[in-house]
Formats: C-alpha cells, sequence, structure tokens
C-alpha cells in the first residue's frame, strides 16, 4: 500500500508567523481552548478539534488553506485537512 502524501504543499505552504499567542477567535470572545494550530498559509493560530470551537478547522473551511502545525511547545508535526494526512 502506498504512503498518503498531500498535493497542498506546493501551492499553500508559506514561511509564516503566528498571528497571535493563543487562539485568535477565542482570545476575542473569552472562550477557552485546548491545543492550538497554526495555518501554514496565513498564520492565523486557531484552537484544535478537541476543543469547544474548533477555529483552526473553522478557518480551513472558510479560507480553504489546507495545511497547519502544532502550536504547542514540543510538537513538530503538520497536518493537511484535504488529503487527511500529517507531513
Amino acid at each position: 500500500m502506498a504512503t498518503p502524501t498531500c498535493k497542498h504543499i506546493a501551492e499553500f505552504l508559506k514561511d509564516v508567523t503566528p498571528q497571535s499567542k493563543g487562539c485568535e477567535e477565542c482570545l476575542k470572545s473569552g472562550s477557552h481552548w485546548v491545543h492550538l494550530r497554526m495555518c501554514l498559509t496565513c498564520g492565523h493560530v486557531g484552537c484544535c478539534d478537541s476543543s469547544e470551537n474548533r477555529h483552526a478547522r473553522a478557518h480551513f473551511h472558510a479560507s480553504k488553506h489546507p495545511l497547519v502545525k502544532s502550536a504547542e511547545l514540543g510538537e513538530n508535526w503538520r497536518w493537511c485537512y484535504i488529503d487527511e494526512v500529517y507531513l
């Protein structure tokens, strides 16, 4: 069986910096998050799918930016929402 690959890296992977130190929407609304994810196209920081509001996934659906990485200290992984694979 072939290893799944991501077809979106060339188009969407950019050199970005986080736009905030926490989930942008949760900080505005006073909500809480479990873990943070950063968009690898624009630097948006949103909360993970384990968080109540799932702002990182909502950002993907609104922006169509499929690549995120963990914004947690000690974690070094990336994910593609479209291909559903770790990078």
